[in-house]
């Protein structure tokens, strides 16, 4: 094998490689943001997981993307283990539609994709539009790639020892398969690479399928890398992934003979035989898992056990029961909702107070991850009211779910403002620049009174204290004060000097924002307020009622 061919192999493998990563992205983004709230809404069941992670690997071109979000929202507390494997084993089938597609040998009708897809690209002037150009590209190129690949591979049957080398030790076809894959993490590719030495006669379809059992175990790798910096319940999503695999692989390896005929009967062509080879392997596992998932999630768990100190971060008190139970006790959830919402969001302030203040660098990915989840939340609640909101309430209860919904809305643009504050200190970390040290201790001042008048009006929300909530209040005119104080002590270093100008801007903006999440906090104790006089009002009404034969006149 000349230079020459193999550049000319490697090359075809990253023209199928960028096929299938382009034209799952463009798929991807003409989709929108719809399936990743198809993941997260819709796996109830591990039957509905397994319909989902099919569906939406398929649009992906890649389960490597699809378990990298579940992995995520296992992280983040958006899905349990129970519905991460049912879409994990969806996706392992997801994934075999490419290796379908490729098997088909329709190589001048790519051609005619790629020319087309390039014309609406260049043509077209909607962003959409250009996405569907890729798209078309993307899938012209898989079989480009497939055929740049096959030409120099046509060497090996001249070369029976490699065939041998194969054919007589499996674990080298399996090894081979395993470590191409770790490599390019795309079980696609190397499928698409197994088809093309298949197709010259090189390896025998039994081999062909140790190699497929290789590509699999192979992709899990994308999951574990994922799980590496989250937390425990994503560690024990990705190693459910690895193990599905791994035992999938020691059945087939248990009955490969029989399974090799299997295979050879559901097709004439050996490109075929090993796409089905990859597509019915993991319908078999699904098939195998779906049954026992929750007892394997329970498995998972004994070998990585939950870690206690970790809360639960999406809705816990939103029962979809009690919409058509009790509208009160529904909008009481909306309430305990929001109260854990504004709780993480004055978490977020206090880790920003530690990361500006302090220089605790690791917390800068905590309030990304906070500030997702603080959105996510947000979406569930709001949406969870309108729901109770369409049911029969009185003028009272439709009053204290609006108060509610309002309050949710300040709890989330306190959210914001805390990503503000991580970006101000990145933006001093990427320029080098620091602040003084007495703007450190007046930050700090402001950071502290934010953070006391926070921890009022949510006390006062959590205990429905209009005294507590009245104290919170008070605090604002304090915290505009001291705004604009600090302010103005701060052009002042900056007239003399003291400090630099790019560091000086930050400094006011990071007060502007305190002065901000003081506000928000002054509407959530203006809730509290709200509520108990619509309490108040309701007790006059019941005391000044009519009672007796006085109301029966």
């Amino acid at each position: 094998m000349s230079f020459g061919d193999l550049l000319q192999v490697l090359a075809g493998v990253g023209v199928l490689l960028y096929g299938i990563i382009i034209m799952g992205d463009s798929l991807q983004i003409i989709a929108g943001d719809r399936l990743r709230k198809l993941i997260g809404s819709l796996t109830a069941t591990p039957i509905k997981g397994l319909l989902v992670g099919t569906a939406v690997t398929s649009i992906l071109q890649s389960s490597s993307a699809t378990t990298i979000m579940v992995v995520s929202f296992v992280d983040v507390g958006f899905m349990t283990l129970t519905q991460a494997i049912g879409v994990i084993l969806g996706a392992n089938i997801g994934t075999t539609v490419t290796g379908q597609l490729i098997a088909f040998d329709i190589t001048n009708v790519a051609y005619i994709c790629v020319l087309v897809g390039a014309a609406i690209c260049i043509i077209a002037h909607k962003k959409r539009v250009k996405h569907i150009g890729v798209g078309i590209v993307g899938f012209g190129l898989l079989f480009i790639g497939m055929e740049m690949m096959q030409g120099p591979l046509s060497f090996l049957k001249e070369r029976p020892e490699v065939t041998a080398a194969f054919s007589s030790h499996p674990a080298v076809a399996f090894l081979a398969g395993l470590i191409l894959t770790l490599i390019v993490q795309s079980s696609s590719a190397t499928v698409g690479l197994t088809m093309a030495i298949a197709v010259q006669g090189v390896i025998p379809l039994q081999t062909a399928i140790v190699i497929i059992l290789g590509d699999n175990i192979g992709t899990t790798i994308t999951a574990v890398l994922a799980s590496l910096s989250a937390n425990r319940a994503a560690k024990q999503a990705a190693a459910a992934h690895v193990m599905i695999k791994i035992l999938g692989t020691l059945v087939i390896l248990l009955v490969l003979p029989f399974y090799t005929s299997l295979i050879e009967m559901t097709a004439n062509t050996i490109s075929r035989q090993v796409a089905n080879a990859h597509t019915i392997f993991n319908i078999i596992i699904a098939l195998l898992f779906l049954p026992f998932v929750s007892q394997y999630a329970n498995f998972i768990r004994k070998l990585i056990p939950d870690d206690e100190s970790v809360q639960a971060t999406s809705p816990i008190y939103l029962n979809r029961a009690l919409l058509t139970v009790s509208s009160a006790a529904a909008i009481d959830a909306v309430r305990k909702e929001m109260i854990r919402l504004s709780r993480t969001a004055r978490q977020m302030i206090e880790d920003c107070r530690k990361l500006i203040v302090e220089g605790d660098e690791k917390l800068v990915e905590e309030v990304e991850r906070s500030e997702s989840n603080v959105n996510e939340m947000t979406r569930d609640i709001v949406q969870y009211a309108s729901e109770v909101g369409q049911g029969r309430l009185s003028t009272d209860m439709s009053t204290l779910l609006n108060l509610s919904t309002n309050a949710v809305s300040d709890a989330e643009r306190i959210g914001d403002h805390a990503t503000n504050l991580v970006e101000m200190y990145q933006y001093l970390q990427d320029h080098h620049l620091t602040l003084s040290p007495k703007a450190l201790e007046e930050g700090n001042e402001m950071f502290a009174l934010v953070l006391t008048a926070l921890d009022k009006s949510i006390q006062a929300l959590d205990e429905e204290n209009p005294d507590l909530a009245a104290e919170a209040i008070k605090l604002e005119q304090r915290i505009d004060d001291m705004e604009k104080a600090l302010r103005a002590q701060h052009i002042e270093r900056l007239n003399r000097g003291l400090c630099k100008p790019g560091a000086g801007v930050v400094f006011i903006d990071i007060l502007s924002n305190l002065e901000r999440v003081g506000d928000h906090a002054t509407n959530l104790a203006d809730m509290v307020i709200e509520v108990s006089k619509l309490h108040k009002n309701k007790k006059l009404k019941t005391e000044n009622a009519p009672k007796g034969k006085e109301a029966a006149k």
